[in-house]
């Protein structure tokens, strides 16, 4: 746990925000051993990957089959501590684009509450996602694909727009717009 708890400690918050979410995460990781893991149904740790293209004038978005709404693209740990590769690995996935770039470290950190829902038939009780967010650029020429079990489609949208096209609203108004925030510096 040791790479987590480090990746979380050396993040500078920007906000109050990340500063009470980063406090809850270092909180629960000491707490919960099985932080890393969806059996832990109180919480455990996700990545989400905000992916820009190159003129950071739009974001790579997938309509999300849970959520039934624009979303950004990530994961879950399930049991790995390097939230860096799931991430790369979740915009593979569940885009099809295998160019992405991480840009620095930590971009973001959010708890995130994650209502009821059934995946696979199976339900999942209402639980916290403790979300690291990194920063990608990728080509927006590159091939898309879904991923059917995740989402039913991928596409690039201008920034403006990601408050009209998510049906989220505390998602947009509390992460997306901070995001957005970061990503024109």
């Amino acid at each position: 746990m040791k790479h987590l708890l480090d990746t979380i400690l050396k993040y500078v918050p920007k906000n109050e925000q990340e500063e009470h979410d980063k406090e809850q995460m270092l909180r629960f990781i000491e707490e919960h051993p099985d932080c890393l893991e969806r059996n832990n149904l109180v919480g455990h740790f996700t990545t989400s990957i905000w992916t820009v293209n190159k003129e950071r004038t739009k974001v790579l978005l997938a309509y999300h089959n849970i959520y039934d709404s624009w979303a950004w693209i990530g994961g879950h740990a399930d049991g790995e501590e390097d939230l860096r590769a799931v991430a790369l690995r979740e915009l593979q996935e569940e885009t099809g684009v295998t160019g992405g770039e991480i840009i620095g470290d930590v971009f973001s950190l959010e708890t995130l509450t994650v209502d009821g829902h059934v995946k696979k038939g199976v339900w999942v009780p209402s639980h916290l996602h403790f979300n690291l967010t990194y920063l990608a650029e990728a080509d927006e020429e590159e091939v898309l694909r879904i991923a059917e079990e995740e989402n039913s489609a991928v596409q690039w949208w201008p920034l403006e727009d990601v408050e009209n096209v998510s049906s989220e609203p505390w998602m947009v108004k509390h992460i997306y717009n901070k995001l957005i925030k970061h990503t024109r510096g």
